[in-house]
This record gives C-alpha cells, sequence and structure tokens, in this order.
C-alpha cells in the first residue's frame, strides 16, 4: 500500500509516496540513487546493505520503508562532509582494506556504529564488532586494521 513516508537521509529531509512494505535497500537505490549501499545476500546475513538509522546499524534489505517514518537514515554518502572522508573511509583507502569492495560500504558503516558504542577496543573488540559482515576477498587483516587506526585516529569522537 502506497504511504507518504518521510525521513531524514544523510540530513536532508526526504519524503517519497511509496509502498510502505517495500525494503529500504530498493528505495534507496533505485528511488534516490544512493547506490553506495549494495544488494548482498538480501537475507541480511552478509551486511553489504548495511546503513545507518538513528546511528545503529541495520540490515536495509530487511528493513522496510515504514520502519524509518520519522528516523534519521545514514548512508556510506552521507559519511563524507564537505568534500572531507569520514576517518573511517580514508583509513579503508589507506590501509587497502578491499580487493573488490563489495563489502566496504557495509563494513565502513557497521564500524561506524560500532566505534560509537566502543571508541576504544581492542582488536578482538573490532573483530566481534565486525564479525557479522562478511568480505568474501579475504580483506579481513586489512579491514580489521583500517577500523583499528580510525577508532585511534578519530580518540573517541565519531
Amino acid at each position: 500500500m502506497e504511504e507518504t513516508i518521510q525521513f531524514r537521509l544523510n540530513g536532508t529531509a526526504t519524503k517519497l509516496s511509496v509502498d510502505s512494505d517495500r525494503k529500504l535497500l530498493w528505495v534507496l537505490r533505485t528511488d534516490l540513487e544512493h547506490t553506495g549501499t549494495k544488494y548482498g545476500c538480501g537475507e541480511g546475513f552478509c551486511g553489504a546493505c548495511t546503513v545507518l538509522v538513528d546511528g545503529a546499524a541495520v540490515r536495509s534489505c530487511q528493513t522496510t520503508v515504514k520502519d524509518i517514518q520519522g528516523k534519521e537514515v545514514t548512508t556510506i554518502e552521507g559519511l563524507e562532509i564537505d568534500g572531507k572522508l569520514h576517518p573511517l573511509q580514508k583509513a579503508f583507502m589507506d590501509h587497502d582494506a578491499f580487493q573488490c569492495g563489495y563489502c566496504t560500504s557495509g563494513m565502513i558503516m557497521t564500524a561506524y556504529s560500532f566505534l560509537k558504542t566502543n571508541p576504544h577496543p581492542s582488536p578482538s573488540d573490532i573483530v566481534s564488532g565486525l564479525d557479522d559482515n562478511l568480505c568474501r576477498c579475504g580483506a579481513h587483516k586489512r579491514i580489521l586494521e583500517a577500523v583499528d587506526t580510525a577508532a585511534k585516529e578519530m580518540k573517541g569522537g565519531i
């Protein structure tokens, strides 16, 4: 059933008339052209579609548009401010923490949410925090190093 959904997307007020049961992933990618959010498994297991809803990491392939009514949604595109990459984005580049890059946006968004709750993580904390995101290329070591570097650079501040 089509409804008017209002939310903030990367800091901008957004209003759509859309089937409220559609998955957020498809609204972001097809209706709003935010293609940094990737379709992976479609089952909520891989994490490629991770975005932030009110600061918490959620799987957009499992989240309906009606679930974001009145909330703040942040995609990978929303982390960059005025042309300046977020420290997590920069650390992923500096550590070459990707091969194909398909998991990268989901990894970064999960790491962002994780670092909000644990700004001074140990290496094992980082492993646990990213455990539900999959990288099929095997860049895990570089991903963990990138998150550690970003956490130190941010000194506890997201």
